[in-house]
């Protein structure tokens, strides 16, 4: 294998439906070398339509998992299973647009590199296949982790903005040189929490606007549906980084503002568990235990009572026409915007 080989690695759960576009854009890639999907417990054809999609160049490998273990914990073996020099994460119901790699491997000062991914509803996913998508100038930068860990701070309203979403090209040595591999006990901001890691221990986040990576919206995604248990974890992996007495002192204060961020919200998500449970009597005492228990839950129904206003007033898509939006603002390139519209949500 050259050093521009990519491994996609594709951590799949009861994905039937749309794995096989998701292997089908990796595998037209001359850049990837190896497809490395695991099923991990899929209780439909998940196994099955991912064999069917190899296209006779034995670079694609399906494992199956029999006991549903999570998506760090697949993405981890799929990544000791292969070999390629880079590490390409790709989740099972998106796909990547073409020429993905050919952009981002232009240079070598990296040893993280993301381009701008565009987000479209399932109904419009084919436009995303034909190209009809524009094109950003690349306008390569650098992340750093303040900057990184800010971009997690979601905002309600915003359409998934958060800087984990980001999928990028890993180099393999930077996992290794760092002992670094996914938190198996996250099942949510799992990718976020392993380039935090990374960025701390020194690894170059290279950063494009140019897209590359498409996200289909379904209302039924995986990670539209964490469980509350996911949102303390998420937490207490920031309490981990934090306890590192090395950490310089302005990343400390942007990891307790995310982990604060995150808590919250599990604050909110654990009262109301309580009330549909046991009833608000149990529900009001988790949120009185303490001053942090009761900010959280009231700051989280008031945003929410204010959320369903907010969306009434926002703009909708016109009739059949498909509305794109993207994770990073950018400069559409010259010619390469016709027969698509866009809307930016920042």
């Amino acid at each position: 294998m050259s050093g521009t080989d990519v491994c996609v690695i594709i951590a799949a759960h009861n994905a039937a439906e749309t794995i096989a576009t998701a292997i089908d854009s990796a595998l037209r890639e001359p850049e990837v070398a190896e497809v490395v999907v695991v099923d991990d417990a899929s209780t439909d054809a998940t196994e099955a339509v991912a064999r069917a999609a190899e296209d006779g160049s034995g670079r694609l490998l399906v494992l199956r998992l029999d006991v549903n273990r999570g998506p760090s914990f697949a993405r981890n073996l799929a990544i000791r299973q292969s070999k390629a020099p880079l590490i390409s994460i790709l989740d099972a119901d998106d796909l990547f647009l073409e020429g993905r790699f050919k952009r981002l491997l232009r240079g070598s000062d990296w040893d993280l590199i993301a381009d701008n991914i565009v987000f479209v509803h399932a109904g419009s996913a084919r436009d995303l296949l034909s190209g009809k998508v524009p094109r950003f100038a690349s306008a390569p930068e650098f992340l750093d982790p303040v900057q990184f860990i800010k971009g997690n701070i979601s905002r309600r309203g915003a359409q998934r903005g958060e800087l984990g979403f980001l999928k990028p090209v890993i180099r393999r040595a930077a996992l290794e040189t760092h002992g670094l591999c996914y938190d198996e006990s996250l099942r949510l901001g799992e990718d976020y929490a392993l380039y935090t890691r990374a960025m701390l221990n020194g690894a170059r986040f290279k950063l494009i606007r140019s897209c590359g990576y498409g996200a289909v919206v379904r209302p039924n995604s995986l990670s539209g549906r964490h469980r509350t248990e996911d949102l303390r974890r998420l937490a207490d992996a920031d309490l981990s980084l934090l306890g590192d007495p090395e950490l310089a002192a302005e990343f400390k204060a942007v990891l307790r503002r995310h982990e604060r961020h995150v808590r919250d919200k599990y604050r909110l998500r654990r009262f109301l568990d309580l009330k549909a449970a046991s009833g608000l009597a149990d529900a009001a005492a988790f949120a009185f235990r303490s001053p942090s228990n009761l900010a959280g839950v009231v700051g989280g129904i008031v945003r929410d009572k204010i959320e369903p206003l907010r969306r009434a007033v926002s703009r909708a898509p016109s009739r059949g026409e498909p509305r794109y939006h993207y994770l990073m603002p950018g400069t559409a390139v010259a010619g390469e915007c016709a027969g698509a519209s866009m809307s930016f949500d920042y």
